[in-house]
């Protein structure tokens, strides 16, 4: 939660538009969290005849190399890469890991890799991939555990591609496609919410002048910060608040930017059960550790809801699992949902998480996750199920860019389509 050096300072404007890069392997070495991601050529193998309505809608072949290579009956291959999160939610589909401390420090998923290669792909080889509820039952049934805990957290890694293949069959956008399965009326472009001291421009009048009023503020903060001469590793929220707030006013958008903080409260949680305010300066004088009744607590959180008028979005408690935003829907526990495809497994499940929370009148927030990859799935989910906010981080680095960038594409090609704006919670 620190208004750091390499959170803060490192931030640019966005590059609207770039080349992709033009080589066909790429790695990242894991840290907490991540694995380690090579992107390669689709395999030349032949698997078995398609199956179903037609040739170019039916899996023809699926491999997985660390990342996902699917291939339809008409020779097109969708990717996709998912990545584990450096806070994860102890409710959330198991991350199989290889445990070997001699190979990428024991984060290889080369085991998950050959149950996807050897046990998932036979199953999946013929179906129909404009089917998607259909293709994640198939994945769901073989798994056969709450935790998705004999494929491991893969289930995304292949569930995206599928939808990526469906969009590809049908021949529409992605966006488009996730609008039909997921019976979305109205296709919506979101309030992107820049970091965890999160700034949204709801006063844009479309997405991409919001995400110029995002950099711009980024880009002034940073003059902010070296006109005082130092990079603060800010200890106090307050002030973290306070810069923000200044940068805010001088890049002229007072009363056009919300404000809203990923607290991250389990990242603090410790082991006796309590919470350590002062948990990054180690040892501490532990004046500031406060009792808690359990990390997950529902009548705290109910608590809370009933006495604050903010948007209070459950993420580690909720885990985009249908199952657990029904039990905060009853217990009132919060009023959005934090939606990350790989808390849960499946495209489809997330679908459901997002219906469910509009339903009970959530907002819903589609987010990444910190170790992204450049995979941009969730800017054309964001828009398809028209949650009205993305969170996707500071306006820096590639790996988040790609989605900014993804979303300012849709916006051009769809031309007439509406911006969340002040409504961003129930667009």
């Amino acid at each position: 939660m620190a208004l750091t050096q390499s959170g803060l300072l490192r931030s640019s404007f966005p590059q609207l538009s770039f080349s992709p890069s033009s080589s066909s392997v790429a790695c990242r070495l894991p840290r907490r969290g991540t694995c380690c991601s090579v992107a390669a050529v689709p395999s030349s193998k032949a698997a078995a005849p398609p199956r179903g309505p037609g040739d170019g809608c039916a899996l023809k072949s699926l491999k997985a190399r660390q990342i996902v290579d699917l291939q339809t009956g008409d020779g097109n291959v969708y990717r996709s890469a998912v990545p584990s999160g450096a806070s994860t939610g102890i409710y959330e589909a198991l991350e199989l890991r290889d445990g070997d401390k001699t190979v990428y420090g024991g984060k290889g998923v080369l085991q998950a890799v050959r149950n996807v290669n050897e046990l998932l792909a036979p199953k999946l080889v013929g179906v129909d991939v404009r089917n998607q509820a259909d293709v994640d039952a198939i994945m769901l049934e073989f798994d056969g555990t709450p935790n998705k805990s004999k494929l491991g957290q893969r289930h995304p890694r292949v569930s995206l591609s599928v939808c990526r293949a469906g969009a590809g069959a049908k021949g529409t956008p992605l966006y488009k496609h996730i609008q039909e399965i997921s019976g979305t009326k109205e296709l919506v472009m979101p309030v992107p919410a820049f970091n965890e001291f999160m700034i949204l421009p709801v006063g844009a009048s479309s997405f991409a002048e919001a995400v110029r009023m995002g950099s711009e503020v980024y880009h002034v903060l940073k003059g902010i910060i070296k006109a005082k001469g130092f990079a603060p590793n800010v200890q106090d929220n307050r002030e973290g608040l306070v810069l923000l707030m200044d940068a805010i006013e001088k890049a002229g958008y007072s009363g056009k930017i919300k404000i809203g903080m990923d607290v991250a409260a389990s990242e603090f949680y410790t082991k006796d059960g309590r919470y350590d305010l002062n948990f990054k300066k180690q040892p501490n004088d532990g004046f500031h550790v406060l009792p808690a009744d359990g990390l997950y607590d529902w009548s705290s959180w109910s608590s809370l809801r009933s006495s604050v008028d903010i948007q209070l979005v459950g993420d580690d408690l909720l885990v985009t699992n249908p199952k657990r935003i029904a039990e905060a829907i009853q217990k009132e526990a919060c009023n959005a949902l934090l939606l990350k495809v790989n808390q849960i497994g499946t495209v489809t499940e997330s679908i459901q998480a997002a219906l469910d929370s509009k339903a009970a009148s959530w907002g819903v927030m589609v987010s990444h996750r910190s170790g992204e990859t450049e995979d941009n799935f969730i800017a054309d989910l964001s828009v398809g199920l028209a949650s009205g906010q993305i969170k996707t981080g500071a306006p820096c680095r590639s790996e988040r860019l790609a989605k900014y960038n993804q979303l300012l594409r849709i916006e051009e090609e769809l031309g007439d389509v509406r911006f969340a704006g002040e409504v961003f919670r129930f667009p």
